[in-house]
């Protein structure tokens, strides 16, 4: 990545302040710490925030049979208002919502999100598209900036979306996913990890595996992910991810943070006992 060598001048108050960010590690220096800080601030107005939206919620029945997954109450708020209110924290404003199964309600309920602090712009999903990857490619023509995020609408998560936003341009690949922990992952895409990078993506696999580290339904894509999306792809995790990741090109955002899949009415019972705003 290209950088232009710059002198500065700054109190000293404020170089203590800068000292705070730097860990050795993440942050290594102030130089490094200064590019931080103006990404967060610069960089996240511009980047576009894809939210899967259109499911049927078919494990979360008889709830979803007058209610989309998106508005689902989570704590006297819609599911889908938790991750709007921390996208907007992160000045990501900017939200392409997909919706497709009673997206009627949701557009109702959300409006242009001004109530909310962003932005939103409602795309319908592709008829029969059965999976994540149709649509993407039906989103295509409203993301034409270089990098933006997809979000799966049934996820509830405690993500420091910028910082992951400044993991995905330092290492410069097609594709960031975040990654969680838990104890039982055959349930979930089953992601094999060396060093920062995903080396072997495994969509709910069969057989015993020996990683803790799953799909947590949040990634960063470069506009260049739109040439490995075919027509016959349905799911991303399942026929998409899996080639990025045997090409190299899949890195692995590792958070500690609060997760829930709410796709199932036991998830949603934990998630109603567990989350914490």
């Amino acid at each position: 990545m290209k950088r232009q060598r710059l002198t500065i001048t700054l109190k000293q108050e404020i170089l203590r302040l800068l000292d705070n960010y730097i860990d050795g590690s993440r942050i290594r220096n102030r130089s490094h710490a200064i590019e931080y800080i103006l990404t967060k601030q610069l960089f996240p107005s511009s980047i576009k925030v894809l939210i899967l939206a259109g499911g049927q919620g078919v494990k979360l029945r008889p709830i979803t049979y007058e209610l989309p997954k998106a508005l689902i109450p989570i704590h006297k708020k819609p599911l889908l208002e938790h991750t709007l209110n921390q996208l907007a924290k992160n000045n990501l404003k900017e939200i392409i919502l997909s919706v497709g199964y009673l997206g009627d309600k949701i557009e109702e309920y959300f409006q242009d999100g001004s109530k909310y602090g962003v932005n939103i712009k409602y795309v319908r999903d592709p008829k029969k598209s059965q999976g994540t990857a149709p649509v993407l490619l039906n989103t295509k023509s409203y993301l034409e900036d270089k990098t933006f995020f997809v979000i799966h609408g049934d996820v509830l998560a405690h993500i420091d979306y910028l910082d992951m936003l400044e993991f995905h341009k330092k290492h410069g690949g097609l594709a960031t996913v975040a990654l969680t922990s838990v104890d039982r992952p055959k349930n979930w895409g089953v992601a094999y990890v060396q060093g920062n990078k995903v080396v072997e993506f495994k969509e709910k696999p069969a057989s015993k595996v020996s990683s803790h580290l799953i799909n947590a339904g949040v990634y960063i894509f470069n506009t260049e992910i739109f040439n490995h999306l075919q027509k016959k792809d349905k799911m991303l995790s399942r026929d998409v991810l899996p080639g990025i990741a045997e090409k190299g090109e899949l890195y692995a955002y590792i958070f500690k943070g609060q997760w829930h899949d709410v796709g199932s009415t036991q998830a949603y019972t934990k998630a109603l006992k567990q989350w914490r705003l």
